[in-house]
């Protein structure tokens, strides 16, 4: 595509908060913690504004000085929060201690009784929210907390296909989560089959479909076609590999199966970490504008760039620029000073 204007995308998913020690300090080593904002398909709407997408979170928060706090930090970026949803119950949030080297990260969630875990679904206009988009994404997460945000999901769904929206799932399995009765893996691919973009790898597609398949990139495409197979209204595949030498040192590279071939990227290493939360969302949110303005070689490219800069960036969301993003694809690895 070379249409450069401003894309709509919403995005649905709760809004979390972070708390986490200064540097890699345990939590029995400090009184005092950073918080952060995020939620993985806030932490993918953050980045898309940042690169100059018109974007709009749909969410339930806390109706106290906290959801405040929430949707303010939501408003910094310009993204619209007019269908982000108050209520009585406390806002999830999430304890992370940082790794480094051969010691990993460790983090505790509270968020199963929460304000978004009690979204009001029939209260989402959906027809309103998605007229006129030509994204919606949502992630894994999102359907595995309650019964209400399946419900909501799956209704947002279902109008996003009778308007035409295209529909980006990045459909990570998370088996704690799934407390309120219905069985993961059974939600996940009907979910999956009404949307268009999988944004995952081989252990995305073998949970959803119970399948064997290895981690080769002759087994990733072996994976896609059967996915494709199976949910056939997916079109393409977007996965980044990550390889951990230890907390503090990955290598990086994307690969797509577009329905046609296999595409790759080359790879990058990674030995300095600041911030591996979020990591995954700014794949996805660079694979997100990409479809909007790239072919898909230079799609996943942007994708596996960004990921990559977010590495660098405190805070769950990839505050990169698009230039930065470019430069990086373009060799600029030395990081220099800009002047």
């Amino acid at each position: 595509m070379k249409d450069q204007a401003a894309k709509k995308i919403v995005c649905f998913g709760e809004v979390i908060m972070r708390l986490s020690p200064e540097g890699h300090k345990l939590v029995q080593q400090t009184g005092q913690m950073d918080y952060f904002f995020g939620g993985t398909e806030l932490n993918v709407g953050v980045s898309l504004a940042v690169l100059g997408e018109n974007v709009q979170q749909v969410s339930a928060v806390s109706d106290d000085f906290i959801g405040e706090a929430a949707v303010q930090f939501i408003n910094k970026f310009g993204i619209q929060t007019g269908h982000v949803q108050r209520n009585q119950h406390p806002n999830g949030l999430y304890f992370l201690e940082v790794g480094a080297d051969v010691r990993p990260s460790r983090i505790s969630y509270n968020r199963l009784n929460a304000a978004f875990a009690n979204i009001d679904a029939n209260a989402i206009a959906w027809k309103e929210i998605l007229k006129d988009a030509d994204f919606f994404h949502w992630t894994g997460i999102t359907p595995a907390i309650s019964e209400n945000a399946y419900q909501a999901l799956k209704k947002g769904l279902e109008v996003a296909n009778e308007l035409g929206v295209t529909i980006t799932a990045d459909p990570a399995y998370r088996s704690n989560l799934w407390k309120y009765g219905r069985e993961g893996r059974s939600v996940l691919k009907e979910l999956v089959q009404l949307s268009h973009i999988f944004i995952g790898g081989v252990n995305e597609i073998n949970e959803i479909l119970g399948t064997d398949f290895g981690y080769s990139d002759d087994d990733f495409s072996e994976a896609s076609k059967t996915l494709i197979e199976q949910c056939a209204s997916i079109k393409k595949v977007f996965d980044k590999v990550r390889t951990s030498v230890n907390a503090s040192w990955q290598k990086i590279y994307g690969r797509a199966w577009n329905g046609e071939s296999l595409i790759t990227t080359s790879e990058f290493e990674i030995t300095h970490i600041v911030d591996r939360i979020g990591t995954g969302d700014a794949f996805a949110a660079g694979v997100i504008y990409g479809l909007g303005h790239f072919d898909d070689e230079k799609t996943l490219q942007f994708g596996n760039a960004a990921c990559v800069l977010k590495h660098s960036i405190y805070g769950d969301a990839n505050l990169s620029e698009k230039q930065d993003i470019l430069d990086l694809i373009g060799g600029n690895t030395g990081g220099r000073i800009k002047r």
